[in-house]
């Protein structure tokens, strides 16, 4: 089994979640995060400003730093990772500094805490 983080658009979780469900992908966690992505920084100027260069820094103060953005969670069956990065990228993909990113890693079980049940037994397998 893996999770899988994907930080996407505010504007986009209603239809990623839909794309999840019809793709057979009900279960998932998300929560509001902010943060950037590296197209939003200039790199020059971060660079003086982690030199300490005080006119890297103010002008580094003036940008918007942090973005609002989601982040879900989900864990699936091995047999369902291509497929539910797939979905999650068709639902967010608009060629734009912005999209998103996902990450895929390794889980090594999952517990119910109602049934007590572990493993694949706990997680979406369609």
């Amino acid at each position: 089994m893996k999770e899988i983080m994907a930080i996407i658009r505010m504007n986009k979780i209603n239809a990623t979640k839909k794309a999840l469900i019809e793709a057979g992908v009900s279960s998932m966690t998300a929560s509001e995060a902010l943060g950037r992505g590296k197209g939003l920084v200039n790199m020059d100027l971060l660079k003086g400003a982690e030199q300490g260069y005080e006119e890297a820094i103010s002008q580094l103060g003036q940008m918007d730093r942090l973005i609002p953005k989601r982040v879900i969670f989900l864990v699936v069956p091995e047999k369902l990772v291509k497929k539910t990065v797939k979905t999650i990228m068709a639902a967010n993909q608009t060629g734009k500094s912005g999209d998103g990113v996902i990450w895929v890693m390794p889980t090594l079980d999952a517990l119910s805490v109602r049934t007590n049940e572990h493993g694949n037994k706990v997680l979406d397998d369609f």
